[in-house]
């Protein structure tokens, strides 16, 4: 008997990749500390007039390495900050106007390919300025171009939870934002994967051109069906908690195979799954469902890992200097090329600017974008803390500004 509980033992010690079942315990220890700083953290920054997520962010400094140290990075909590910006994007996806996003489709694909093109020259001539203009074809050319395209990455997830804080997420200029920034996630994909191209010669930069494509084309067939199968379970079955649990298995399917099959960002899958479902008579109650297990947990934990993420260890004299200008480059870039298109487009006042900085928030899309870098080696790791110096001023700048905008509109 004595023998088998000790094979139980070990064989439960193995749970967490080597990792012993004691140390599979401090998961919870995570867990807590980040639950019960965030939520502080988002009264404290509440009680100052600032967005909660503002507060949940510089909770996960605060605890992270780089300050107090209680917390530190792990698959886990990565896993777990994935579902969360996962299922954030799922609730806009449910809380979004079909007839809004039709009728913003197309200024919204314009917005965001301004909101591509202006960041990814301003990148390149940025680092140009520091490192030295380079013929093209040389490494140090590719860099330069990667570090426009790192900047073209929006995340607009932080704009969403603001906007829905602020309750002008269904609006005019809340859809424009949630349209432009799924177009310009996958305008920024297939801009990462030519210039991966023209760096690797075995790489087929058509490829995702094809496969995106074809995953829009699968999502359009899919919703069709889909849109049926839920409108008649909804009729059969309505207000039961079956409705949420089907939808929330369509979108962690949808963002699965996103990513999986055709290369697509998985949010951009989640965000579709929320379309399919935004038009039956139950989207408001499957969204209050999903928005419980994302602010009771999963939301807290997507946004103070950004704080946990940051480390200014690695920071010299130069690279402080690059990384300021990074920073300054890449938000001021967004607003430009958003803004001004905005304006084009028949957009009025702050209208414009609320597009643009709703637009210039960056975050796990620019750290894939970054760590698809690195891996190819078209940039050096030195230039990873001013990725994330941009996603920590731009995810606590944009609600602030987004906030004051609106406040300024109101009176």
């Amino acid at each position: 008997m004595r023998r088998k509980m000790t094979t139980a033992v070990k064989a439960r010690d193995i749970i967490y990749e080597g990792g012993t079942i004691m140390e599979s315990y401090q998961i919870f220890s995570s867990l807590a500390i980040i639950i019960i700083a965030a939520k502080i953290c988002g009264i404290a920054a509440a009680k100052l007039h600032a967005p909660q997520v503002v507060g949940e962010i510089i909770a996960g400094l605060l605890i992270g390495p780089s300050v107090l140290g209680l917390v530190g990075q792990s698959d886990f909590l990565v896993q777990m900050a994935e579902i969360g910006v996962v299922l954030l994007m799922f609730f806009a996806g449910l809380e979004t106007d079909m007839r809004d996003l039709i009728k913003t489709g197309p200024k919204a694909f314009l917005i965001a390919c301004a909101g591509v093109l202006v960041p990814l020259v301003g990148g390149f001539f940025l680092y140009s300025c520091f490192y030295g203009f380079s013929a093209v074809g040389t490494d140090k050319f590719y860099t330069a171009v990667f570090m426009g395209v790192i900047m073209t990455a929006t995340s607009v997830s932080i704009t969403v939870a603001t906007l829905q804080e602020l309750g002008h997420l269904k609006d005019s200029v809340g859809t424009t934002i949630l349209s432009a920034a799924i177009i310009d996630d996958v305008i920024g994909i297939i801009v990462l994967t030519f210039v991966i191209g023209f760096k690797n010669p075995n790489s087929n930069p058509l490829n995702v051109v094809k496969n995106t494509f074809l995953f829009f084309l699968m999502a359009i067939v899919l919703g069709y069906i889909g849109y049926h199968v839920f409108k008649l379970l909804d009729k059969k079955y309505p207000h039961t908690r079956r409705i949420p649990i089907f939808g929330l298995a369509l979108c962690f399917a949808l963002a699965y195979i996103a990513e999986k099959y055709f290369g697509i960002a998985d949010i951009t899958g989640a965000y579709v799954a929320g379309i399919i479902l935004c038009s039956i008579q139950d989207s408001e109650y499957i969204a209050r469902k999903i928005d419980i297990s994302a602010y009771m947990i999963f939301g807290p934990v997507f946004f103070a890992s950004i704080g946990i993420k940051t480390s200014i260890s690695s920071m010299n004299g130069q690279l402080l200097l690059f990384s300021i200008g990074f920073v300054l480059v890449a938000l001021v870039a967004k607003i430009i090329g958003c803004g001004l298109m905005s304006r084009c487009l028949g957009f009025r006042g702050k209208d414009c600017l609320k597009i643009g900085v709703g637009m210039m928030t960056r975050g796990e899309v620019a750290l894939i974008v970054s760590q698809k870098g690195l891996a190819v080696g078209m940039i050096d790791s030195a230039y990873f803390t001013a990725v994330i110096l941009l996603i920590m001023v731009s995810s606590i700048a944009t609600p602030i500004i987004l906030k004051a905008l609106y406040a300024q509109t109101n009176e």
